[in-house]
């Protein structure tokens, strides 16, 4: 059983050695654990104080591509050294690598493909922006609605994953992954279980993610949105569409007790235009909606068939 602990890096000098000292060597039920670290195009000496603390992979993007493209390499690269469990932790230390432990016991009890550290559970998250916390929980909850499925922490990098979920992922987004990693999953029936964790943020450290406030939450909810549109079509289609077809029913209802009062169109033509106009519109939503999930019963077939490409590609 083969663990490979992956740290995405993106000008981490400062922090990284200590991070890939203190990830121990040894777990219960794990035979080799190895440190791989993704250099994200970092400027400074990243790259070579991953290789002079112990990486046992150091890879390079060579420019900056982002966190999600990031995390693609990550996975290729995991999957090529014949991981059975990757976990992705952060660079900068506001996570504790003895919590590893925790993530991986689910899985080597089969009991999850995908392990998340929670940190709005138990332990609250020290000094956390509170833009960034009430963010996070209005996401999580409102995903987790959507998606019939309790989530206690959509958007934290620091995951477990087996190799079927590894295998099973496809994510094309490039500005992060994390969110869009939680709606795959769930689409494809994935196991997904949360662990409690403490983390510290440092007042002093720079997102390397959230440069502004209004480009995260646009940018988030543009993958939210897609991602969520692919996984439940019909749910993401049909629901505006059976309201504003409800709402055509009501205002033609209206109209239709109107005008057997007097019997005349003219003082209620425009509930008769709003009844009409709704319905087209909520018409046009349910063909969306059929239409989407036929494009996702094809996709779920590419998939299938690029599961076992690279399934038979990773093969040990």
């Amino acid at each position: 059983m083969r663990l490979i602990v992956n740290i995405p890096a993106f000008n981490e000098e400062e922090k990284l050695s200590e991070t890939i000292k203190r990830i121990p060597t040894r777990f219960s039920g794990i035979d080799e654990v190895f440190v791989q670290v993704i250099d994200d195009g970092s400027s400074d000496n990243t790259f070579d104080i991953a290789k002079t603390a112990g990486a046992h992979f150091v890879y390079a993007n060579g420019i900056n591509r982002g966190i999600g493209k990031t995390f693609r390499h990550a996975v290729e690269r995991a999957l090529e050294n014949h991981a059975d469990i990757m976990v992705n932790i952060d660079a900068d230390g506001q996570f504790n690598p003895q919590d590893i432990a925790k993530l991986i016991a689910l899985i080597l009890e089969h009991k999850a493909d995908i392990v998340s550290a929670d940190r709005f559970g138990e332990h609250k998250a020290k000094n956390i922006p509170w833009i960034k916390d009430s963010m996070n929980r209005l996401a999580a909850n409102l995903i987790g609605w959507f998606m019939n499925v309790p989530i206690k922490d959509l958007t934290c990098g620091f995951r477990a994953y087996n190799k079927e979920a590894l295998l099973r992922l496809n994510l094309p987004g490039d500005f992060t992954y994390t969110q869009e990693t939680i709606i795959d999953a769930l689409g494809k029936g994935l196991k997904i279980r949360w662990v409690p964790v403490e983390v510290t943020y440092f007042a002093e450290r720079k997102s390397r993610v959230v440069k502004s406030i209004f480009k995260y939450i646009n940018s988030s909810a543009r993958i939210i949105i897609k991602a969520v549109r692919d996984v439940r079509p019909m749910k993401f289609f049909g629901i505006p569409g059976a309201i504003l077809m409800l709402l055509s029913f009501v205002f033609f209802g209206m109209f239709i007790v109107n005008y057997l009062g007097d019997f005349k169109i003219s003082p209620y033509r425009n509930q008769l235009f709003f009844g009409g106009g709704f319905f087209i519109v909520g018409l046009q939503f349910v063909v969306f909606a059929l239409i989407a999930d036929m494009i996702r019963s094809n996709r779920r077939l590419n998939e299938d068939q690029f599961y076992l490409t690279k399934k038979e590609l990773y093969k040990k």
